[in-house]
């Protein structure tokens, strides 16, 4: 296996798990704004790099 793809599902994992902590934490904020754009921004941007980094990446045996 390619480490491309190997870090792309790594950012891709790390993406989504961002997002969900983003929306625990718009679930249960009290005026944390901030840490939610933060993380949400983090985790979006983590997703798209990883998603990108696999679809792009050619698989050569």
């Amino acid at each position: 296996m390619n480490i491309k793809r190997i870090f792309g599902a790594l950012l891709t994992i790390l993406g989504i798990c961002g997002l969900i902590y983003t929306a625990i934490l718009f679930v249960n904020s009290a005026g944390e704004v901030k840490a939610l754009i933060i993380y949400g921004i983090l985790g979006l941007l983590f997703f798209i790099a990883g998603i990108g980094l696999v679809r792009t990446t050619k698989d050569e045996s």
